[in-house]
């Protein structure tokens, strides 16, 4: 049974009134992929009646009352993807397709989504419930932040939607203690449930540079984003508050992370791994596609990549599921009716990292100094493949399973260190697990680049092919990778961009199509690098391309194809004379009325 979306599905459960009520950008896919549906389950579990509104008409009350006024708070999200990304592309041109929305076309999600979606709420219920923003657009959002789309700096967006709390990160626990809290009447709660902000007149924890303050100064920019990101981490960061105005955000410090036993119970909930009816009937949404068969396993990555905002929204500590719980899911997956043998994804936001973590940081955090992966592997985090192999020969196991796919992408770096086991895994997964290529993420081949990234050097890709390649080949399977790449990345230019392009057509023999422009969202070390123009770890100025046009052809050098002349001898040679044109008379002219000279076809 899905959550309810309709007055007739209210009547049916005889709920006169709901508890709480999400809106989301999305269509309503209930599945464990999409942040509002989990959410909504976990609600759910502890007692609330929820209902969903997915992607309401923003010129009229006919979606966003369709359910009436909830007893608690309205909860709102730009979707999955945040919404500006969703609508235009990093040139800045308007996306026609969108996964998530019935039909493909994109038309349904507003640009700021959470921004309209609050003011949707308090334009037709005057003083209604509290507002609630969460997901990964009001997230990343969650303090006065660089916006790409209008090139400022905005304010932390709990003001600019005028909203009540803002509910940052995965959010599993303190969603239902702020809903515990705001159903006992006790408001004054709020101010100490970890991963909760909200606006005060007073201060709370260690101050950022104010708004006004990071508007107007980037040096104070870049001081309040590395304070801000060094109190990411659950088990050390401190409450932070910054001042907006007469007015203070207040940030109490992070949630602390699910626990195994925390994840298995949220993914055992009764979801329906479908898209409900009442969109159904609108269209096919694209994005169900990948995610109807697939199983997440982890959350979180210690890769801290300095593009990526996973960081920020997930968290840099790894946590997983339990092999009990993913066989569960994937035996129920087994029983749809739907489900023809194949399950598209094992994995997270990087699929090599289930089942290990470096200890010392789960005792005591994060290391402020030092990151799991860059520029080498710690010597504390000790890559280790057995779990997921067993996890991965345990579900290929269940009975209806014809074919496990790892389609998250991998972290080569991890199976090149992981000594024992690292070899054996690729070899299972090349043999087993590939559907005709890998994905990988080298981002780029300059070390300058990738060190500004945060990724690792060209020999670890070199020495990860050359065994893939050997593998593959022993498999007696043609196989390939696929590598992602970026362009326009903050200290790249068109000159690294032509290296990359001779590199991989030397050492990788491809001709790369998977290439994309950097788009600077909030909350992550590359838009601030793009913001202020300066390496945030040394405080050197770096090139920073800013030109969409000189973008576009830092991406169109390395996925243009050379265009081939059009040679006549040689066409002749191959094909004989072109139709219509006869020996001695020059293409694009015919033969004038009386038979003389030839007569050009092009109008004067």
């Amino acid at each position: 049974m899905f959550l309810p979306t309709t007055p007739e599905e209210l009547t049916q459960r005889k709920i006169k009134r709901l508890d709480i009520i999400l809106i989301t950008g999305d269509a309503y896919i209930d599945s464990p992929f999409m942040g509002v549906s989990l959410i909504g389950r976990v609600l759910e579990s502890a007692g609330f009646s929820v209902g969903i509104i997915a992607q309401p008409d923003t010129e009229t009350g006919r979606d966003i009352s369709r359910l009436g006024e909830p007893r608690l708070f309205w909860g709102i999200t730009g979707g999955a993807v945040d919404s500006m990304v969703a609508n235009y592309t990093a040139s800045k041109k308007r996306r026609k397709q969108d996964d998530y929305t019935p039909g493909g076309v994109n038309e349904k999600r507003p640009d700021r989504a959470v921004l309209v979606y609050a003011n949707l709420v308090r334009r037709f219920f005057k003083n209604t419930a509290p507002i609630v923003l969460g997901g990964i657009e009001a997230s990343l959002r969650r303090i006065a932040h660089y916006d790409f789309w209008s090139n400022r700096v905005r304010r932390s967006i709990l003001f600019d939607a005028k909203a009540d709390y803002l509910a940052f990160g995965m959010a599993h626990g303190s969603i239902v203690r702020l809903a515990e809290a705001l159903k006992t009447n006790t408001p004054d709660d709020v101010q100490t449930i970890p991963g909760i902000a909200y606006i005060s007149h007073t201060p709370k924890g260690t101050l950022l540079p104010s708004f006004e303050a990071v508007s107007s100064d980037k040096g104070a920019y870049a001081d309040s984003f590395k304070l801000f990101y060094a109190n990411t981490d659950p088990v050390t960061a401190d409450a932070l508050s910054q001042q907006h105005g007469d007015r203070f955000l207040n940030l109490n410090p992070p949630a602390p992370y699910s626990t195994t036993a925390q994840l298995d119970a949220i993914h055992a909930l009764p979801f329906q791994r479908d898209l409900h009816p009442f969109y159904k009937a609108m269209g096919k949404v694209k994005a169900l596609e990948t995610i109807r068969f697939s199983i997440p396993t982890h959350y979180g990555c210690y890769g801290e990549c300095n593009f990526c905002a996973i960081t920020v929204h997930q968290g840099r500590t790894v946590r997983w599921r339990s092999q009990k719980s993913i066989l569960a899911e994937a035996k129920r997956m087994t029983r749809d009716k739907d489900f023809k043998g194949y399950i598209f994804d094992l994995g997270g936001p990087t699929a090599n990292m289930y089942g290990y973590e470096c200890t010392k940081k789960l005792k005591k955090g994060s290391c402020p100094d030092r990151r799991c992966l860059f520029p080498k592997p710690c010597p504390s985090l000790k890559p280790d493949h057995r779990v997921q192999l067993d996890l991965l020969s345990e579900v290929e196991r269940l009975p209806r399973v014809k074919k496990v796919f790892i389609n998250s992408g991998i972290r080569y770096d991890l199976i090149l260190t992981d000594k024992a086991k690292g070899n054996t895994y690729l070899k299972k997964l090349v043999r087993d697990h590939v559907s005709g290529q890998m994905k990988v993420a080298p981002e780029h081949t300059q070390a300058h680049v990738l060190s500004l990234m945060g990724k690792q050097t060209v020999d670890d890709l070199l020495a990860f092919k050359k065994a893939f390649d050997r593998l593959s080949a022993g498999a007696g399977k043609k196989q390939f990778l696929t590598y992602y790449l970026i362009a326009a990345h903050p200290g790249c230019t068109a000159q690294d961009m032509a290296r990359l392009k001779e590199f991989t057509r030397e050492k990788l023999n491809i001709s790369p199509e998977q290439v994309q422009i950097f788009t600077p969202t909030p909350s992550t070390y590359s838009t601030l690098m793009y913001y202020t123009g300066r390496d945030p770890f040394t405080g050197d100025p770096i090139f920073v391309e800013k030109d969409i046009r000189a973008k576009e052809r830092q991406k169109l050098m390395v996925t243009e194809k050379p265009q081939k002349k059009f040679h006549r001898n040689a066409f002749r040679k191959k094909n004989g004379p072109r139709p219509g044109i006869k020996s001695g008379v020059k293409a694009g002219t015919k033969p004038s009325a009386k038979g003389s000279k030839p007569r050009s076809r092009r109008r004067r």
